[in-house]
C-alpha cells in the first residue's frame, strides 16, 4: 500500500486524560495530524467520568469511554472493584480496536492510555507515546518498552526510557495563547485594570489553588499598599468563600478577583509576572511566551513531579520557585518584590524562552503519520 493511500485513509487512536495537562496536549496532536491529512479519522479512548468525556466532543472529536480508575490510597475499600474495571477495560478496548482498525496509537498519560496502548502494542499497531513531564509517570513508564517513539519535553529522559526511542519535540500548547493579537494595555484595560502600572496574575489550576489563595489572604494589607495590580484567578470551588472573606477584610481596589479566566491569552497578555503551579503544561506556555513565573509546585501529585519540573527551569535561572508549605508567609512579598525590578523581569523572560520548544503538536504529528505510513517488518 502506498504512504499516499494510507495517509488518505489515516486512522488514529489516541488515549489519556484525567487532567487539562493531558487533554490540552491531545487534542492539539489532533489537530495538526488533521491539518496533515484533512481526512484523517481520529478515536479518542478516555476514563469514564473524567474531564476527557466533555472536552473531547467539544473539540470536535469522537471519544469512547473505560470504566478504568486509578488505584485510591485514601480509601482502600474503593479498590475492591479495580480487578474486574481493569478487566473490563481490557475487553472493552480490545472490540474498540478491532472495530476501528487504527494504524497508529498516541498516548499522552492518564488512566486510559495504559490499557489502550497495551492493547494496541499486542497487536502490534506501532505506538507513540507523549510524557509531558521532566519525571515519567507511571503509565508512560511501563508503556515505553513497547512504544516505537516517546516524545518528551525535558533532557535527561534516558532515566526513564530507551534512549533511541527518544524525540525532543517539546508539549504542544493551547494554540489560542499563542495566536492572541490583543495589545498589553488592552488586555490590562480588559480586566478594568490601569495599564500604566505592574500586574501580577495569580493562577493555581481548578483544584490547586487553595494554597495560593491562601498566601493573598494572608497579604491583603501587602497588596493594599503596593503600588502594583492583581488578577486573581480563585478556582470555581473557592470562590463563594473567598468572596465572604474579602466582604469581611475589605477587598483592596487594585485586586481583580475571578473565580475563572476563559481567555489566558489576554490574562498572560496583561502580566508582567505570573503566579503558578508547575504543571507540565503551563511551563510549556510560559516558555513560548516568555513569560517570567513564580512556580509553587503542588504537593499533591504522583512523584512530586510539579517539584521536578520546576527544578528544570530554576536551575538554568528560567523562573523563580516557592515551597507549597512556605507560600503562604512568602509568595506575595517575593512577587511584589520580583514584579518592581526590571532587570530580574528581562533576565527571567529571556531565560525562559531559551527553553522554548514551537512547533510541537506539528512534529509529533509528522512522527504519528511516519509510524502509521512504514513498512511493517
Amino acid at each position: 500500500m502506498h504512504m499516499k493511500e494510507i495517509k488518505s485513509n489515516l486512522k488514529v487512536i489516541i488515549s489519556g486524560g484525567g487532567t487539562g495537562g493531558h487533554i490540552f496536549p491531545a487534542i492539539s496532536i489532533a489537530n495538526a495530524v488533521k491539518a496533515k491529512c484533512p481526512d484523517a479519522e481520529i478515536l479518542f479512548v478516555g476514563a469514564e467520568g473524567r474531564m476527557e468525556m466533555q472536552r473531547v466532543p467539544a473539540a470536535g472529536y469522537e471519544i469512547k469511554g473505560l470504566p478504568i480508575c486509578g488505584f485510591n490510597r485514601a480509601q482502600l475499600w474503593k479498590n475492591i472493584t479495580l480487578p474486574y474495571k481493569m478487566w473490563k477495560s481490557d475487553r472493552m478496548v480490545k472490540r474498540i480496536i478491532r472495530e476501528f482498525g487504527p494504524q497508529v496509537a498516541v498516548g499522552v498519560g492518564g488512566y486510559a492510555s495504559y490499557p489502550t496502548l497495551a492493547a494496541a502494542a499486542k497487536l502490534n499497531i506501532p505506538c507513540l507515546i507523549q510524557e509531558q513531564n521532566s519525571f515519567a509517570g507511571k503509565t508512560n513508564k511501563m508503556l515505553g518498552k513497547s512504544a516505537s517513539r516517546i516524545c518528551v519535553a525535558y533532557e535527561g529522559m534516558e532515566r526513564f526510557f530507551p534512549a533511541e526511542k527518544i524525540l525532543m519535540t517539546g508539549n504542544p500548547v493551547r494554540q489560542a495563547l499563542l495566536e492572541t493579537t490583543i495589545t498589553r494595555e488592552e488586555a490590562v484595560r480588559s480586566f478594568g485594570l490601569d495599564p500604566e502600572r505592574k500586574t501580577i496574575l495569580l493562577v493555581g489550576g481548578s483544584l490547586g489553588a487553595r494554597t495560593i489563595n491562601e498566601s493573598v489572604l494572608q497579604h491583603l494589607d501587602l497588596v493594599r499598599q503596593s503600588d502594583v495590580q492583581f488578577i486573581w484567578q480563585t478556582g470555581k470551588y473557592y470562590s463563594a468563600q473567598i468572596a465572604e472573606q474579602l466582604s469581611q477584610l475589605g477587598k483592596p481596589e487594585n485586586l481583580k478577583v475571578t473565580d475563572f479566566i476563559s481567555d489566558m491569552g489576554a490574562a498572560y497578555k496583561a502580566a508582567d509576572l505570573v503566579i503558578s503551579r508547575a504543571g507540565a503544561s503551563s511551563i510549556s506556555e510560559f516558555c513560548l511566551i516568555g513569560k517570567p513565573v513564580i512556580l509553587v509546585p503542588s504537593p499533591n501529585v504522583a512523584e512530586d513531579h510539579q517539584t521536578k519540573n520546576a527544578m528544570a527551569l530554576v536551575n538554568k535561572e528560567a523562573a523563580l520557585y516557592v515551597k507549597d508549605a512556605d507560600a503562604p508567609q512568602s509568595l506575595l512579598p517575593l512577587a511584589v518584590a520580583t514584579v518592581t525590578d526590571a532587570s530580574k523581569l528581562k533576565s527571567l523572560s529571556e531565560n525562559v524562552l531559551k527553553m522554548a520548544l514551537p512547533n510541537s503538536a506539528d512534529i509529533i504529528a509528522d512522527e504519528v503519520i511516519r509510524l502509521a505510513t512504514q513498512t511493517k517488518k
